[in-house]
C-alpha cells in the first residue's frame, strides 16, 4: 500500500481521528503521518514507546467511546493525526507497474465506517491502492489516490482488467477470474451504498460480475463485498 490509515472521525480542525491497536501503531510507524493527539488506557498506553513531544491523555473506557462513533471498537486507543496527501492516480499506477497488485476503484462510496472497512481490507490483501472521485469521495484517505473522472480508461489503458461487483448479472467473480488467469492485474469497482455502480461507471468496466451469495440475502454491504473480492483475487491461480 501507498500509505495507510483510515479515517472514521473527525477532530479538532476536522483532522482524522484513527482508533484501534493496529491503525493507531500504524500511524505512529508511518513517517508520512503527522500524529497529533493519542489519548488511552492506562493499560493500552503502557507497552507503548511513544515520542516525548506527542500530547498523550489518559482517559477511560467511556471517555474514548465519546471520541468516535458508538459501536467503534477503540481497544483503548485513539489518536488524532493530520491527513495524508493525496495521490494522483498516474502515480499510484506507476508505483505498481511491475506487479500485478489489485487495485479497488470506489464509485461514490462515502460512508466513513465502509471506507475504513475497505481500507482494511486492502491493507489485508495487499493491494496496491483505493481509487476514487474528487466529487462524492471519501473524507480521508489513507491509500487513496484521487483521480479525474477517466480513471477507469487511465486504468485499463495501464493494463488493468476492469471488474465491476453487481448482482445484476449471471456471471460470478470466481467464474471472471478462472477466465482471466493468475497474472492479470485486476481493478474491482465497488458501487455506492445502496445504490450501486452508476451506469456510466459500469460501461467503462471490462466486465460484470457478482458473488454468488444466497437468495436468503438481498445483497451485502458494500466493504464485505470488497473483502471477498479481494479474497478471490489473491486467491486465484
Amino acid at each position: 500500500m501507498a500509505r495507510r490509515g483510515h479515517r472514521p472521525s473527525t477532530g479538532t480542525a476536522g483532522r482524522p481521528r484513527m482508533w484501534g491497536r493496529h491503525a493507531v501503531l500504524a500511524a505512529l510507524a508511518n513517517p508520512e503521518r503527522n500524529v497529533r493527539k493519542l489519548w488511552g488506557t492506562r493499560e493500552a498506553l503502557a507497552s507503548l514507546e511513544l515520542p516525548s513531544v506527542l500530547p498523550v491523555t489518559f482517559a477511560d473506557v467511556a471517555d474514548l467511546g465519546r471520541l468516535v462513533p458508538g459501536d467503534a471498537p477503540h481497544q483503548g486507543l485513539v489518536a488524532e493525526v493530520d491527513p495524508l496527501e493525496d495521490i494522483w492516480l498516474g502515480d499510484l499506477i506507476e508505483q505498481g507497474r511491475d506487479s500485478n497488485r489489485p487495485l479497488v476503484v470506489l464509485d461514490q462510496v462515502t460512508d466513513p465506517h465502509n471506507v475504513g472497512a475497505i481500507l482494511r481490507s486492502a491493507a489485508a490483501f495487499d493491494a496496491l491502492g483505493i481509487v476514487t472521485q474528487d466529487r462524492h469521495s471519501p473524507p480521508e484517505s489513507g491509500t487513496v489516490a484521487r483521480s479525474a473522472s477517466g480513471a477507469l480508461d487511465e486504468i485499463g489503458e495501464a493494463g488493468y482488467w476492469r471488474i465491476g461487483l453487481t448482482g445484476h448479472t449471471e456471471q460470478t467473480l470466481g467464474k471472471a477470474l478462472d477466465d482471466l488467469g493468475p497474472d492479470r492485474a485486476v481493478a474491482i469497482v465497488l458501487g455506492a451504498e445502496g445504490e450501486g455502480m452508476r451506469h456510466n461507471t459500469q460501461a467503462h468496466c471490462d466486465e460484470l460480475a457478482k458473488l454468488p451469495i444466497s437468495l436468503k440475502v438481498e445483497s451485502l454491504n458494500v466493504s464485505n463485498a470488497g473483502a471477498i473480492a479481494l479474497y478471490a483475487v489473491a486467491a486465484r491461480g
